[in-house]
């Protein structure tokens, strides 16, 4: 089930947006989601984080599923395994489940639908499953909202990948991998 990916006129337009190059918002793609925004099977790539779920449920669930909420972050299985471990979390907390996943092509969590631009999860899970445009929408807005574009702009990787990805983003060298990312499509 394919859906449509970005085309070069989506990379145009959300650069002008943000005021950063083309190359700079590939080499984001690139990082977050190397493989695309969705999934052989047409459903939205995404990670399942088992310690925003144990947040968002004040830790109800910890004890009895520790794989899907759990104070610290891992557990990733990857792929279809994914919407796996969000399926068992919906059928504990629907809404604090969709809320714990990042989604699509820049893997935005679902906390964060009002500042990408959407009035409920709903309906920004709903655009998530639409097109990888969609996703670029979301983050495009996501990154205006949160004041992130001159980052971008400016190619502060550590900066950006701090904001972006959380304070433990060095762990997973982000803004290193965001720099590669860079110089490749530059």
């Amino acid at each position: 089930m394919t859906k449509p990916a970005l085309t070069a006129q989506d990379f145009a337009d959300a650069a002008a947006t943000l005021g950063c190059s083309v190359a700079v918002i590939k080499a984001v793609c690139q990082v977050e989601a190397p493989k695309g925004g969705f999934l052989p099977s047409g459903e939205p790539v995404i990670l399942f984080e088992r310690h925003q779920f144990s947040k968002r449920t004040g830790r109800l669930f910890d004890i009895s599923h520790p794989r899907i909420s759990n104070q610290k972050p891992g557990g990733y299985l990857g792929g279809q395994a994914e919407h796996d471990r969000l399926a068992e979390a919906v059928a504990l907390d629907r809404h604090a489940a969709l809320e714990s996943a990042s989604w699509g092509k820049f893997q935005i969590m679902g906390f964060n639908h009002v500042p990408a631009g959407f009035d409920s999860l709903q309906s920004f899970i709903t655009a998530m499953y639409e097109s990888e445009g969609r996703q670029l929408e979301a983050f495009v807005a996501f990154i205006q909202h949160e004041g992130m574009a001159i980052f971008l702009r400016d190619r502060r990787w550590a900066d950006f990948a701090r904001r972006y990805n959380g304070a433990n983003f060095a762990i997973n060298s982000y803004d290193v991998k965001l720099a590669a990312a860079y110089k490749a499509f530059a």
